[in-house]
């Protein structure tokens, strides 16, 4: 078969010999009788398997353009040709052989839960690259289809592949998509229903020290739990790897884990090296061979302007430029126009001029009883604290936000935001990586806290996890900082200033005293893309939804808590408690109220901090020794929660409990140097 031009690549069904053709009886027809075919998407990160899984199943994901996004299970059903399907959209995994938390979630997928298909989802731009974990898919006998997706991309670049003749030297169906285009969809739907196992040649031959240690090892694991789901084969080269988790699972008896470790060993000292180091030689040559014969490249003149923004973007000149125009950029939108503009319009003149004196008129009437009214009415009222907080202040700061991170986010900068900071991330004992959670919890801390799964180390998961509740505000925190510093650059370069001197500090203090190994740093950098505008909105309205449905009751439920406390006492008790250490700090004694209520959520209590400042008992130097606390201070309960679901409750409380009084020490130690100078802002 001819090499296809780059510009075509819907390949038809009938054209791939792995997936159509004879089929003889022997071969094994997926079964019909089942009431749903069940199809697992793998492959590395930001290979567009969301896109993939979207398109198959219509269902709505957040499709993110970087790595680490899709860390929970995303399940869809869907109908092909009147057959009811299960599609599971994975982790990104890298390998068989698993080094992080979403890779063990991946791999335990393809285990357990038996799929009847998997999608093996490339970038077919980076298709030498990827074929080493479809050699190690089809080496565990799983029943794999290839998606070569973002083929239009793949043409763009000049870039050109035989999916007919890779299909017949890998032995498996093989599909080019432009899932995001929705092109190539149809013709994968036919092959997941129209799929046959036939008999396959191992995709790779391995040197005879390798061979013979596999030899020796299938005996071994042949009953053991993890051959009654892929290839004796697999399990072997994976045990060669030194995987320590499919080690347990195979090693019943102590004696059988002595013989697996002879002959690991053994192999090692035979081959001077470590087996893990040849076997992934082997296969990336292979890959290298088998991706020579079947791609063709147009050549390509100058560099394209995206190559070249790419690489300013990942300069440490350049990219330090870019990353403030971008900050400036989300300063602008959220700060001023969100957080100033719409704020405005919201709380002050729908809530302050129309709602809330309707509803204070009106139950005011109804209900006689003072304190029921208040409720609903009162300073920590349903409506006037709750939902004017939630609706009037919070709402319009996240939407915006929302908006520009979407965007962000599919454009393909924040892979290489990953590559700028690394150096920075090494000082405080991580790395690029950590880009991903950090970033996140610029729009939800709690949300953030769950991704440093994606860590490979317990160590880098418990310096993020103390850096995202100490010094890493969430959208609506964040945008209301900005909309009450927005009075003064001095003052928000203050801010940022000592927030980030805070974070590198506790951050190397905090890699000098965790014990642990430092992790290395790979991530896929795909290409810049202009955001596609139905993308943005429909990620901005799936991230607006959980905030209403999540947030609002929140709001709703802190401010009954916050009544009741007040009727009964409780709240005066703790805001007069907490008075003295505001003061002593150099805050107002009004600002307590706000620090209470941030126990519940910090936006909660930045949006107290804005409203004071909108009456104008907040400003100049104790605004910004107040934001700066604001910023600081303990995690949000939902946050804290999920602290202990992912760290444990020992290391939730730990970090808890530090960050609360260092909070206030930072904002005592700012509030003493701008006396001492003789600032006054």
């Amino acid at each position: 078969m001819s090499t296809k031009r780059p510009d075509s690549f819907d390949t038809p069904v009938e054209s791939c010999p792995a997936c159509h053709g004879p089929r003889p009886e022997k071969q094994r027809r997926l079964d019909s009788a089942r009431s749903a075919l069940k199809v697992a998407l793998v492959g590395s990160p930001n290979v567009g398997k969301s896109s993939v899984f979207h398109a198959l199943t219509g269902r709505r994901v957040i499709i993110s353009n970087y790595p680490g996004t899709t860390v929970d299970i995303f399940r869809g059903q869907a109908i092909f040709s009147n057959r009811p399907v299960e599609v599971i959209d994975t982790p990104g995994m890298y390998s068989l052989h698993s080094i992080t938390e979403e890779e063990r979630v991946a791999r335990a997928i393809l285990l357990q839960e038996k799929p009847d298909v998997v999608l093996h989802v490339i970038d077919a731009k980076n298709l030498e690259r990827m074929l080493p974990m479809t050699f190690q898919l089809i080496e565990a006998g799983l029943p794999v289809i290839v998606v070569l997706n973002m083929m239009d991309e793949a043409a763009a670049h000049g870039i050109g592949i035989n999916t007919g003749k890779l299909a017949a030297e890998l032995g498996v169906p093989v599909i080019g998509t432009a899932a995001s285009l929705g092109r190539g969809i149809t013709e994968l739907k036919q092959a997941i229903l129209r799929y046959q196992t036939i008999s396959l040649a191992l995709p790779i031959v391995y040197d005879a020290l390798i061979e013979n240690a596999v030899a020796d090892l299938k005996p071994l694991v042949n009953g053991s739990p993890p051959a009654e789901r892929i290839s004796s084969r697999s399990i072997a080269l994976l045990l060669l790897r030194e995987d320590e988790q499919i080690r347990q699972s195979v090693v019943s008896e102590v004696s059988v884990g002595s013989q697996i470790d002879a002959i690991v060993d053994r192999a090692r000292l035979s081959m001077n090296q470590a087996p893990a180091y040849v076997l992934a030689l082997a296969q990336q040559r292979a890959a290298t061979k088998l991706a020579a014969s079947v791609m063709s490249r147009q050549a390509s003149g100058k560099l394209r302007f995206g190559e070249r923004l790419s690489r300013a973007m990942m300069h440490p000149f350049t990219g330090g430029l870019i990353l403030a125009a971008v900050l400036y950029a989300m300063y602008f939108i959220v700060g001023v126009f969100g957080a100033g503009t719409l704020v405005g319009l919201l709380e002050e003149r729908v809530f302050g001029g129309l709602i809330n004196p309707f509803f204070q008129n009106t139950l005011q009437d109804l209900i006689p009883v003072q304190i029921i009214s208040d409720l609903f009415v009162g300073d920590y009222g349903i409506i006037t604290l709750g939902i004017t907080y939630a609706i009037g202040i919070i709402l319009p700061i996240v939407s915006t936000f929302f908006i520009v991170f979407s965007m962000i986010e599919d454009s393909g900068y924040l892979p290489r935001l990953a590559m700028l900071i690394d150096r920075v991330f090494k000082f405080i004992g991580l790395n690029g990586r950590a880009v991903i959670p950090i970033v996140l919890g610029l729009g939800c801390d709690t949300m953030a806290t769950i991704v440093t799964r994606t860590q490979e180390t317990k160590r880098e998961r418990v310096i993020t996890t103390l850096l995202l509740a100490l010094a890493i505000p969430c959208s609506a925190q964040l945008g209301v900082i900005f909309g009450i510093l927005s009075v003064s650059s001095g003052m928000l370069l203050t801010w940022l200033g000592v927030v980030g001197a805070v974070f590198v500090l506790v951050g190397w203090l905090a890699s000098r005293i965790i014990p642990g190994q430092r992790a290395c740093f790979y991530m896929e950098v795909p290409p810049l893309r202009l955001p596609r505008l139905s993308n943005v909105l429909q990620k901005t309205y799936a991230r607006l939804e959980w905030y209403l449905k999540e947030v609002i009751p929140f709001f709703i439920v802190a401010s009954v808590v916050l009544w009741a406390g007040d009727a009964v006492g409780l709240l005066g008790i703790l805001i007069s408690g907490l008075t003295p250490v505001v003061e002593f700090v150099g805050i107002p004694a009004e600002a307590a109220v706000a620090f209470v209520i941030g126990f519940f959520r910090r936006d909660f209590g930045a949006a107290g901090l804005y409203d004071l400042t909108a009456q104008g008992l907040l400003f100049g130097n104790a605004l910004l020794v107040s934001a700066v606390v604001m910023t600081l201070f303990v995690p949000c309960i939902a946050q804290f929660m999920v602290m202990i679901k992912e760290r444990g409750w020992k290391t939730a409380v730990a970090i808890a409990g530090f960050i609360f009084p260092f909070a206030f020490l930072v904002g005592l130690g700012l509030d003493r140097a701008l006396k001492l100078l003789g600032v006054n802002l």
